[in-house]
């Protein structure tokens, strides 16, 4: 199991939270316990549960940024033939929406922190669209959700504030793959200011949560 990337700013070397934590903050924990307690019924750990759910998107995340990168294909031995496949049925869709919009890839999986509003995070890719826009690219598998829009704006905050002279200009596209059929979908937003105002307010309010907790404990 991959260890959980840790953020530290730079001013002060301490440790901040990353998006998703802060995210993971403001969601409804009701559906999160009740599958965790439906896969343990069905007889599995909570570890084999997640990976049941997140190899074929992680499969396909791991074949698309080799193709970025101009690596040799990964391999996944000991997984399922009808799930590789899936992967690089997902991977073939990826390379024909890459043609048709002409995007060329800057950076894939960025680390940065905020100083300024004291979180981290990773952002799957940077892109530079035809006209020399620089651009997230965020890779989802399933449906795509209010906090995704969340998730790319805390990314577009974070990247301004380390590369004023290389501003993101071009929005975000976000690419989702269903995990039952590998049918791909293309989202773009121009401007999620909202959405970062939002962010910065739920950043605040982690804080106010997290002591409130220790109050508790």
């Amino acid at each position: 199991m991959a260890r959980r990337q840790i953020y530290k700013t730079k001013v002060d070397g301490k440790r901040v939270p990353s998006v998703t934590t802060i995210l993971g903050k403001m969601k409804d924990p009701g559906g999160l316990m009740y599958w965790a307690n439906q896969m343990g019924l069905d007889g599995l750990t909570l570890q084999e549960a997640r990976n049941q759910v997140a190899n074929p998107g992680t499969m396909a995340h791991d074949l698309v940024e080799a193709h970025i990168n101009g690596w040799d294909e990964p391999e996944f031995p000991g997984v399922k033939k009808e799930s590789v496949g899936l992967a690089k049925q997902a991977l073939r869709n990826f390379i024909k929406w890459q043609k048709m919009s002409r995007m060329a890839f800057r950076y894939t999986e960025v680390s940065l922190v905020s100083d300024k509003h004291r979180f981290g995070g990773r952002l799957d890719a940077i892109g530079q669209e035809p006209e020399g826009d620089l651009c997230i690219v965020d890779f989802k598998t399933g449906g795509l959700y209010a906090e995704h829009l969340f998730q790319v704006a805390a990314y577009h905050i974070m990247w301004n504030e380390n590369y004023p002279d290389d501003l993101l200009t071009g929005g975000a596209h976000l690419l989702s793959f269903k995990r039952e059929t590998a049918d791909f979908a293309h989202h773009y937003f121009g401007n999620f200011d909202y959405e970062m105002e939002t962010f910065i307010q739920m950043r605040h309010l982690y804080d106010r949560i997290k002591n409130a907790e220790k109050r508790v404990k």
